[in-house]
């Protein structure tokens, strides 16, 4: 099922989608030769935010963790997919080390680890775990909600090169975000062995900021090729490096920027004739999993926060103080599935769509961030993967739609990869 738009079809998004359909040639031909300049990330998922009047990535993982969550019927692409980036990475690759995060209670999260598995054992590899867990002495198996089982076993380190105990892998593949830094077990590996993605797309060290920097510089570009305001498929948004929530450093600091990209978007929504109280989203800098995140419609907001908001906002994923925060010009969603506010998350082995979901959430608004407790999954059921359009149809076609969010999602892995080449240690 296509979820229901909630807007009239005849507004800025319908000529948006026009336009790209139009522009498909010039749009893929751009694209080639980004490529060839820039390599992509392994893998990545984008999730994207339609409002009606404009459709826009907001956030960009490079540890996706919802592989379970997509479409069985688009398995294919995504193992030519996987096939394509592991002979770019390592031609003579035959065997994997797949890294998790360290979940073990999670049986969902280790349902999406061994459906990535099944994807790059279906390229022809041989892939085990290794975890990172600390008093992993030996194997421990899982069992899987569908029936199956996974075995997480303890990595060794032997000079410059990591293995299993009888398994010394080609290649390493880290589904683990890193959140809490990286392990010396992991540093200093011989480039031989190699990994990805690199340490440096860690939450540790990477920050949303400099990718949506990046993310600004390739909407410039391909805004000009398509010609279309920018603004259409981008957000405003700005940095605020110095935030303490719980001693409330850094507040005026946050309320000011607040107030800036609000004003931004006012202006924006006057220009396009939209009729609507623009809000901004609030996060960590870095950080997963939806942590670390409010909804903002007036600098007073950031200014007034209670204890439990501030306990909120002061710590991420593994305990981690939010010292650095992004504000983000808030993009409504008006998708619905079953009565639930969606949002579309789009999934990418190197620089190809292999499919991706719907995030659903009944009890939040179209103002709010869907990845909180309580949010469900729906797979992509479009009849055709969207990896093209068929420009004969009309631009909402459901292929022309997913076609549409397949060349926003390869727009942030584009942006992506300019932010790890750029934030690449010497």
């Amino acid at each position: 099922m296509v979820p229901h738009l909630t807007t009239a079809l005849s507004g800025p998004l319908l000529e948006l989608e026009r336009q790209v359909i139009e522009a498909q040639a010039d749009i893929e031909h751009w694209f080639r030769r980004q490529w060839m300049d820039h390599a992509a990330p392994f893998y990545s998922s984008v999730d994207l935010r339609n409002a009606g009047f404009k459709l826009a990535p907001v956030d960009t993982n490079l540890f996706p963790g919802g592989f379970n969550n997509l479409n069985p019927a688009f398995l294919p692409l995504a193992v030519q997919a996987a096939q394509v980036a592991v002979e770019k990475m390592c031609a003579d690759a035959r065997r994997f080390l797949l890294i998790p995060e360290n979940h073990t209670r999670n049986l969902f999260y280790l349902q999406n680890v061994a459906a990535l598995a099944d994807i790059m054992r279906k390229t022809g590899l041989t892939v085990r775990f290794g975890s990172l867990i600390p008093d992993l002495k030996a194997p421990l198996t899982l069992d899987l909600p569908d029936g199956g089982q996974l075995t997480l076993e303890p990595i060794l380190r032997e000079g410059d090169r990591i293995r299993l105990a009888d398994f010394e892998p080609c290649s390493i593949l880290l589904n683990n975000d890193l959140s809490a830094g990286a392990p010396d077990l992991l540093r200093g590996l011989n480039p031989a062995q190699t990994l990805l993605p690199p340490l440096h797309a860690g939450w540790a060290t990477r920050r949303k900021s400099n990718h949506f920097a990046a993310y600004d510089e390739a909407a410039q570009g391909f805004a000009a090729l398509v010609g279309i305001d920018p603004w259409l498929i981008n957000s405003y948004h700005a940095r605020c490096g110095e935030v303490d929530f719980q001693a409330r450093e850094g507040e005026e600091c946050l309320a000011s920027h607040v107030s800036d990209v609000l004003a931004k978007t006012r202006a924006k929504y006057a220009e396009h004739g939209i009729a609507r109280e623009p809000f901004v989203i609030v996060k960590a800098d870095a950080g997963t999993y939806g942590m670390g995140i409010m909804t903002v419609k007036s600098p007073d907001d950031v200014r007034d926060l209670n204890r439990r908001q501030r306990n909120k906002m002061a710590v991420v994923k593994e305990g981690l103080a939010v010292t650095e925060v992004l504000v983000q010009e808030g993009v409504p969603t008006f998708e619905t599935l079953h009565d639930a506010v969606a949002e579309p998350v789009v999934y990418m082995i190197d620089h190809h769509v292999i499919g991706g979901f719907y995030r659903v959430h009944t009890d939040r608004g179209e103002d709010e961030n869907l990845n909180a407790p309580g949010m469900g999954f729906v797979p992509l059921a479009f009849e055709q993967s969207g990896g093209y359009c068929e420009c004969g149809l009309y631009p909402d076609a459901p292929v022309n739609r997913f076609y549409t969010y397949g060349v926003l999602a390869r727009l942030a892995a584009l942006a992506a990869a300019l932010e790890l080449e750029r934030t690449a240690p010497n």
